[in-house]
């Protein structure tokens, strides 16, 4: 007996198989394969029963700059970083991979989806410093696509009309404290209310749900 096609439900059917995951990373320089990683903050989206967003409980840790890495100062007088800080309670780049990671190929899991997508504010910077991490380590199965992203400078400024993650955050009425930005956790809890901000709102702007309406035929083409 032929089984019907099964058609997944909730985040995996939003966005075609891929689970969001905001990651904000910061860093010692702005080159993946030269400037340490120091530290690395994520978020998975998830979905209420009505259809909106909202963000997980974040993931995050400081991390050791990996052997023969390059520091620039310009990078942390930026991000206020102290690598050497007796307090950090920072953890490998290996390490740092499974804790952040494995968790999110869990949720990938658990959702039905196929693969996580990173979200970011200039996603792509925060992709390579996770992909140059990954190849270092030799880190399996990493659960990103690898190439692309979510980016809320796109969406911000199509919905807002800024690009700055403060302004952008702010111009979507959410609370932001300039002392506490540029640290991987608060900006990646930032970014993922403000993606969510996003796609709520579209959510509700769009009653039709064209991306549901999409599904619907597909699964309806399968079936005859």
């Amino acid at each position: 007996m032929k089984r019907e096609p099964q058609i997944p439900e909730g985040i995996a059917q939003r966005f075609r198989g891929f689970l969001p995951v905001v990651v904000d990373v910061e860093t010692a320089g702005f080159d993946a394969q030269r400037h340490a990683l120091l530290e690395i903050a994520a978020v998975v989206i998830r979905m209420t029963p009505d259809g909106h967003l909202e963000p997980a409980a974040p993931l995050a840790c400081h991390v050791l700059p990996f052997v023969g890495s390059e520091i620039d100062p310009r990078a942390l007088a930026f991000n206020r970083i102290d690598p050497d800080h007796p307090l950090r309670d920072a953890i490998s780049e290996q390490d740092a991979l499974q804790r952040i990671l494995t968790p999110i190929r869990k949720a990938v899991k658990s959702t039905g989806c196929n693969r996580a997508i990173l979200v970011g504010h200039n996603a792509h910077f925060d992709l390579g410093f996770v992909k140059a991490a990954v190849e270092r380590t030799g880190f399996k199965h990493n659960p990103f696509h690898a190439f692309s992203v979510f980016d809320t400078v796109t969406l911000g400024g199509l919905m807002f009309g800024q690009t700055v993650l403060a302004q952008t955050a702010m111009a979507a009425g959410l609370y932001w404290q300039h002392s506490e930005a540029h640290s991987a956790l608060y900006d990646a809890e930032q970014t993922a209310r403000l993606f969510c901000t996003i796609v709520n709102r579209w959510h509700t702007l769009d009653p039709v749900h064209f991306w549901k309406q999409q599904n619907d035929a597909a699964s309806s083409a399968d079936a005859d």
